[in-house]
């Protein structure tokens, strides 16, 4: 059964150059990989996929039939998807395969939050699917923002019922010592309290009552630092990924 390893993450955060970066990887260790784009409002990708969404979708069609702006357009699209899926599901049959690298919409909400999400998994499989939430880190580096994406992936976890790995994406834009905050507050979550009430970030019961739910819950786990520029962590995210869906069982190169 073919592993779907879905890209999620708010915008910006890096999804399309990791998906990118961690096919090549991927190919040049003799893995065969299936790259797949859903977002049917991107302009340029820095890969070309094997089988794109827009192939079925297109905005300015649906603006046109719809009559709607570029923002309605992106929310009926997101809708429609559930509609095409079928089709796009046969146009992934056609791969012989064991990796399939799905690359959601740029705007997260639009995968997440929508009913067709549940869709889109169900027809292409649950079994063997994994989360990859891409933490960014223009928002992580701060413990306010850090807690945000904490709560952005535990509501994708949520939401679409899968099993859910982390990374920080883009470390080659961080300095050392922010890149090491990052990591100890998702692997001890003492610190990120800690760092949270000397900023009084946590100066009301509910932040503080929030934080311990959160901690009860487990819901902080150590990132994965990754970089598409530099190709850093990739092979640890294949490992997680590995680990989640095979405990740990190395696929077979060509």
């Amino acid at each position: 059964m073919p592993a779907y390893l879905y890209f999620i993450g708010n915008a910006g955060c890096g999804k399309s150059a990791l998906t990118s970066a961690f096919k090549n990887w991927m190919q040049t260790y003799g893995y065969d990989v299936v790259t797949v784009n859903l977002d049917p409002g991107v302009e340029w990708l820095p890969y070309a996929p094997d089988v794109d969404v827009r192939e079925w979708i297109n905005l300015d069609d649906v603006m046109r039939e719809y009559g709607v702006g570029p923002n309605g357009a992106q929310i009926v699209a997101a809708d429609l998807l559930a509609l095409k899926i079928n089709e796009i599901k046969e146009a992934l049959d056609e791969f012989v395969t064991e990796y399939y690298l799905i690359d959601t919409p740029g705007q997260m909400e639009l995968f997440t939050l929508r009913s067709s999400s549940h869709v889109v998994v169900e027809t292409l499989g649950k079994d063997s699917a994994v989360l990859a939430y891409l933490f960014d880190p223009a928002l992580a580096k701060t413990p306010q923002g850090f807690i945000s994406l904490v709560l952005q992936s535990l509501s994708a976890q949520f939401r679409l019922d899968l099993p859910c790995v982390t990374a920080l994406s883009k470390v080659d834009l961080l300095a050392r010592e922010e890149m090491e905050r990052i990591l100890e507050w998702g692997s001890d979550p003492n610190v990120l309290y800690d760092d949270l009430i000397a900023q009084g970030s946590l100066t009301a019961n509910l932040n503080v009552e929030l934080f311990r739910a959160l901690e009860i819950m487990d819901a902080y786990k150590p990132l994965i630092p990754t970089s598409a520029e530099t190709g850093e962590g990739i092979p640890d995210l294949y490992n997680e990924v590995q680990q989640v869906l095979y405990g740990g069982e190395d696929l077979s190169s060509d």
